[in-house]
């Protein structure tokens, strides 16, 4: 089999993979005490390797299953994807689904049938609302350095919408020590627009700065994601590439202990 044929077989296998029970079971993270959270380190996620695509997953997905990580209410996945030079995720379907993309390092090369092809690099934020369905391509648009991008999907609010596209440049001295809104439910604060009550935002903090985080919505959870640094959220230490799910703090005091990058998710808890 030839090596791009093998790469389309993989992704479409990787994407079409049945996802079960949605819910994640919250039941089990809101009865008793000290259940209001829930922490994911680094070295706890998912791998997989495929030579081309190195992933590492925050939540089932794929090959990877743990009924206990199923997700973090409407969060479905997240997944630190490393893409070698000229390879990607050949054209397949999505519906139903919001796909939010972030790249880290490099850039990546983006096709979808509803007409879109461009390139989105550090610094953006890409958005897709599958709705009623599409097809869409992601590949590494560099042919010598490793795309490093996370993969996020969000359960959708309305199903079988007009699916949508959105990418939108971020400036970056715009998150020093303050939160910069990223993602929405309609598009507030010039941010990509998603069909779902989510709020996503980054900020990179000083070492030794303290911030409070205030939800958008008393409704929603929080999930918090370290790209890169070491911080104290709430009473959890944690570092890069950690996660924290916290269930029903409507503020929570971050302070950092370094330099540090982080991408805060707020979602609904019942998808």
């Amino acid at each position: 089999m030839k090596r791009r044929s093998f790469l389309r077989k993989l992704t479409f296998t990787s994407f079409a993979t049945f996802i079960p029970n949605l819910g994640w079971g919250l039941e089990k993270l809101t009865k008793g005490e000290n259940m209001n959270k829930v922490l994911h380190k680094n070295k706890s996620r998912g791998i997989a390797d495929h030579g081309w695509l190195k992933s590492h997953h925050t939540f089932s997905f794929a090959g990877y299953y743990n009924p206990d990580r199923m997700g973090f209410g409407a969060l479905r996945v997240i997944n630190d994807d490393v893409v070698a030079p000229s390879m990607g995720f050949g054209t397949h379907p999505h519906n139903n689904m919001e796909i939010i993309s972030i790249p880290l390092k490099g850039s990546l090369k983006h096709k979808d049938t509803m007409g879109n092809e461009h390139v989105i690099a550090k610094g953006e934020v890409q958005a897709m609302s599958a709705g009623t369905g599409l097809q869409h391509s992601e590949f590494n648009n560099s042919s010598k350095e490793d795309v490093n991008f996370l993969q996020i999907w969000v359960m959708p609010k309305k199903q079988n919408i007009k699916p949508n596209y959105s990418q939108k440049k971020f400036n970056e001295r715009d998150r020093l020590n303050k939160f910069q809104l990223v993602v929405s439910p309609d598009g507030q604060k010039e941010s990509v627009e998603i069909n779902q009550d989510a709020f996503f935002s980054l900020v990179n903090i000083n070492s030794r700065k303290e911030l409070v985080y205030s939800k958008y919505s008393r409704d929603n959870g929080l999930y918090f994601f370290v790209l890169d640094g070491e911080l104290d959220i709430g009473s959890e230490s944690l570092s890069t590439r950690d996660g924290l799910g916290v269930v029903s703090e409507d503020e929570i005091k971050i302070l950092a202990k370094s330099n540090s990058e982080l991408l805060i998710m707020e979602v609904p808890l019942r998808a």
